[in-house]
């Protein structure tokens, strides 16, 4: 299975996917460790992770799957959300909690 392949299964088999640097337990960036925090801000308990460090053709193609240049990326549904700046802005305008709520009345 080619690295698009096993991206695009990543993000639609979880509700909740962040490209990360790192862990949720232990991230290995300031932006990744922010981007953790937001979501436990918004009450996910749960969603999966992918440490890019640990695989380095996840960590190009996930800049090619979005066509976005930096790492952490946050998917929900399989939608790219954005990286750090974004989810921050959105977690202070109430958008991002608003869309993980509806995330979590479907499962």
């Amino acid at each position: 299975m080619d690295t698009k392949e096993r991206i695009k299964q990543q993000v639609t088999g979880n509700p909740v996917v962040l490209y990360m640097k790192g862990t949720p337990q232990f991230p290995q960036c300031g932006f990744s460790a922010l981007t953790v925090q937001v979501l436990n801000a918004c009450g996910v308990k749960e969603f999966a992770s992918v440490n890019v460090l640990a695989d380095a053709e996840i960590r190009q193609g996930i800049k090619e799957y979005a066509n976005w240049p930096t790492i952490p990326q946050l998917y929900i549904n399989g939608e790219f959300v954005g990286g750090s700046d974004i989810m921050r802005e959105m977690y202070q305008s109430g958008e991002l909690r608003k869309l993980l709520e509806a995330t979590r009345q479907k499962a």
